[in-house]
């Protein structure tokens, strides 16, 4: 008998699979590093201000309920968002990478979990038994399920890292799991704590985690303790623990309210009804995006299913899949554990807990993805192989023409990921291909309209906001967006207020309406009081919206007998956003009026230079404070001369420069 080369025992040891597993993640991802944040990233993340403050865990773990974050209620998710934050601001290639790194240990776990579930004696996850060598199932199942484009909307998308997070976090709660009863005492001890720990974070992540426990315990009676009742008298504290962890989840739901900002939960305006109809269309998709992804689309719309006519079919295929998968939890367990993971993770978001803002969306297929590609593996392999030989070798039994194809599988779906990575270059990018996929989706064309927008593409941005607004004529968001839009065009201020009253109409507490409306009030002769009223409106609906406190300032500085109104008001910003260099040079000009308080506006405009050094204005007025104030005559003359610098057609500074020079010492 030959000894093994040192690359067997690597391979074996696992070493090996998981260098190629890092390398080919990175051959398929590693172009998408600078993909910009869009679409949910915004309220989560750019305009999340909780993320902006590390040392406060408190506030960290407490991400607010603002409409359209899915940080909302999951604490762990929002802490990620923080440390990001820290490491590298806005910088969007850290949160990229932090992403890619998640999904890379994903991938890593599943191959865990597979190749040792794989080596376990008697049946297997192919329902047939299979020969194979357990570390090479686990490295095709982890490789394909790692590389598959339907996995990069959790990857790609920065906010998706809600799926992927969790997904990871379920991943080592099962791991955790196999190795504590596979383990010594000692060790034993030590992974259950990990696999406990895990699926607690979990809860803390994302709710589709609460079938976590059910599926480790179904795992035990069918890989490990051969029935239900073995498995409890078994592992009966280790079950308790996990079921704890439900506690965490039901006390983030209770303090979210029931619902998670709006978008999923009960009263949202979709019924139970429609949306468990919607979801049978939605299920099927899913599976047929596994086998066949494409069209891939970031965003399907809020179409929701009325009557059970609309999806016959598919609630008829659904319903015999439901029901093997029963049959085969008791007649073929294995088999039916995968039928099981399939429907379990799907249930939270695919069931009748509606979630109004995305009936179906791809991420949601992150985990139960795995079971699908599990069975395609193994039970081709099973299939194709047979069973009966020896396990010892490289490739024992598995036949070197299956293994190639599933590696030129495996290729083929890491260069469709490339490829789709590639949609999500630019925001603009991604939203015309969403609206070339689904032409009937107001949303997609709405965002498309902001995206065309913000490239200074006026009349196309405001061809799909009208779009939009055929599509969905109750659509407040676009309202508001065409609204913005035409409040910049010559003689359009009318259509503008229009399509704001209307937003206000359909959605009176909307503070991002209130604060426009007051945008195009302050620009309009003689309706200041009227913008004020607006930017308190939007400040009170939405405490911290930073903007609408910063312009309600400048408003209310320019009322007689309000600068201490407008001071509060500020101060108000730079406790939301410390970083904010222009707030700290307003509130400096308005501490330069008030009597006593000149060191404290100097404090201010040191501040704003302080985070942004080519702040000409900021020069400018410290100079003339310094000049006024205190006869500081060489530091003024160094701040206008740094102000001149900047800015050379700077009048002010060069006239007061001038008069410094020859005014007597």
């Amino acid at each position: 008998m030959k000894p093994e080369s040192a690359v067997s025992r690597a391979w074996q040891a696992g070493l090996i699979p998981a260098g190629l597993l890092v390398l080919a993640a990175w051959m398929a991802y590693g172009g998408s590093l600078s993909g910009p944040f869009f679409f949910d990233d915004l309220a989560a993340i750019v305009d999340n201000p909780t993320i902006r403050h590390l040392g406060s865990l408190s506030q960290v773990l407490s991400p607010p309920a603002t409409e359209g974050s899915s940080a909302a209620g999951r604490p762990l998710v929002n802490l990620s968002l923080a440390l990001n934050f820290a490491w590298g601001g806005l910088d969007v290639r850290g949160y990229h990478a932090t992403n890619l790194a998640i999904h890379v240990l994903a991938a890593l776990a599943l191959f865990g979990i597979t190749r040792r579930t794989m080596a376990r004696p008697g049946e297997t996850m192919s329902a047939g038994g299979t020969s194979g060598s357990p570390t090479v199932l686990g490295f095709i199942v982890a490789l394909l399920w790692m590389l598959h484009p339907l996995q990069t909307e959790s990857v790609t998308f920065v906010i998706q890292r809600t799926e992927s997070l969790m997904g990871l976090l379920y991943l080592l709660t099962l791991y955790g799991f196999i190795r504590y009863v596979d383990g010594t005492a000692f060790g034993a001890t030590t992974w259950a704590g990990f696999s406990l720990t895990a699926c607690l974070l979990g809860m803390a992540t994302k709710e589709v985690m609460v079938s976590a426990p059910v599926l480790v315990f179904l795992y035990d009676r069918t890989f490990v303790s051969g029935s239900f009742r073995t498995a409890w008298m078994r592992h009966r504290r280790y079950y308790a623990g996990l079921a704890a962890t439900w506690l965490v989840l039901g006390v983030i739901v209770v303090h979210a309210g029931g619902s998670r900002a709006g978008a999923a939960g009960f009263g949202l305006g979709v019924s139970s009804w429609s949306y468990a109809l919607t979801q049978c269309r939605a299920l099927l998709l899913y599976l047929q995006l596994a086998f066949w992804p494409h069209p891939l689309v970031v965003d399907y719309g809020i179409d929701v299913a009325r009557h059970p006519s609309e999806v016959v079919l598919q609630a008829v295929v659904l319903l015999l899949l439901l029901m093997g998968t029963v049959v085969a939890l008791w007649r073929r367990p294995a088999l039916g554990f995968l039928g099981a993971w399939f429907f379990a993770i799907l249930a939270p978001s695919s069931s009748i807990v509606p979630l109004v803002t995305q009936t179906m969306a791809e991420h949601r297929m992150y985990l139960s993805l795995a079971a699908v590609i599990a069975l395609v593996v193994c039970g081709g392999h099973a299939v194709l192989t047979g069973s009966g030989r020896d396990r010892g070798e490289l490739y024992a039994g598995m036949g070197r023409g299956y293994l190639a194809i599933l590696l030129a599988l495996s290729g083929g779906l890491g260069f469709l990921t490339a490829r789709r990575n590639g949609d999500y270059r630019s925001v603009r990018a991604i939203w015309s291909d969403t609206v070339a996929k689904r032409p009937t989706n107001a949303r997609a064309h709405s965002n498309l309209g902001s995206a065309l927008e913000a490239d200074g593409r006026i009349e196309e941005a405001v061809a799909q906001y009208e779009e939009a607004l055929r599509l969905n004529p109750d659509y407040t968001e676009t309202h508001n967006n065409l609204g913005n839009v035409l409040s910049g065009l010559p003689g359009r201020s009318g259509d503008a207020i229009a399509e704001f009253q209307a937003a206000l109409r359909l959605k009176p507490d909307s503070a991002a309406v209130h604060f426009n409306l007051g945008n195009l009030w302050l620009r309009t002769p003689g309706r200041l009081n009227d913008a004020i009223a607006e930017y308190e409106a939007a400040v009170r609906l939405q405490p911290d919206h930073v903007a609408a406190h910063n312009n309600l300032g400048g408003a209310l500085s320019g009322q007689p007998g309000r600068l201490n109104d407008a001071i509060i008001q500020y101060e108000a910003v730079l406790r939301l956003k410390p970083d904010f260099a222009e707030a700290h040079l307003n509130l400096g000009n308005l501490w330069s009026k008030v009597p006593g308080r000149q060191n404290d506006a100097v404090a201010q405009y040191e501040t704003a230079l302080r985070l942004k050094p080519d702040f000409a204005e900021a020069h400018l007025n410290l100079a003339i404070i310094l000049l006024d104030q205190f006869g500081l005559r060489n530091e003024a003359e160094a701040h206008l001369r740094a102000a001149l610098k900047i800015q050379p057609t700077n009048t002010a500074a060069r006239q007061i420069l001038d008069e410094i020079r020859v005014a007597p010492p």
